[in-house]
């Protein structure tokens, strides 16, 4: 399995939340999609043509309508839908999805300080191969949570502007996923 930030080259990660701005993913400059959209019959296509446009894609299994957060869905999502890997607030799910080979994005809110503390220790209890943080506006915040956890650290959530990116990787986050198509095309 690969290692997750050896997989990112553009250190902007489309964050496709209607399927409406899948072609603008396809036609960025991104390599890693997320995709926050889709359901149980139309989310492998989704998959599909963002693969075969050379999209590393994650499925963030939370908002798949219909799709429940169980092992078995899992299993489902590696055989049936094969992306390289998911994203989920779900850190029991997180041990399924490593075992059935996928890589791992556990997201947390940061809302406060004990959601920053308990947030790194789920993470460090699950394992995941990288932590999505939301809201990403926080480089202070970014940079603190660099010191606590040798996990990859991925910045998203309200991100608005190219200054909010280079804020959000100067303070050490890997990449930034974002859900405006209009900050994709950057070359970071």
């Amino acid at each position: 399995m690969e290692n997750i930030v050896d997989i990112i080259n553009s250190q902007v990660i489309s964050s496709v939340k209607q399927a409406d701005d899948i072609d603008k993913a396809i036609n960025s400059n991104t390599n890693v999609t997320f995709l926050l959209t889709g359901d149980l019959t139309s989310t492998k296509s989704y998959i599909n043509r963002l693969q075969e446009a050379g999209k590393i894609t994650f499925v963030h299994i939370d908002f798949i309508d219909g799709l429940s957060n169980t092992p078995s869905a899992i299993k489902y999502i590696a055989e049936q839908w094969q992306p390289q890997g998911i994203i989920t607030t779900k850190s029991n799910l997180i041990k399924h999805a490593k075992e059935m080979g996928l890589l791992t994005i556990q997201r947390i809110f940061l809302i406060d300080r004990n959601a920053v503390k308990r947030g790194i220790d789920i993470a460090h209890s699950c394992k995941p191969h990288a932590i999505e943080v939301l809201p990403g506006l926080m480089p202070n915040i970014i940079d603190e949570l660099t010191k606590l956890t040798h996990l990859p650290i991925i910045a998203g959530g309200l991100v608005n502007n190219k200054q909010q990116i280079l804020a959000g990787l100067k303070a050490g986050a890997l990449a930034i996923s974002a859900g405006n198509p209009g900050l994709w095309n950057y070359r970071l």
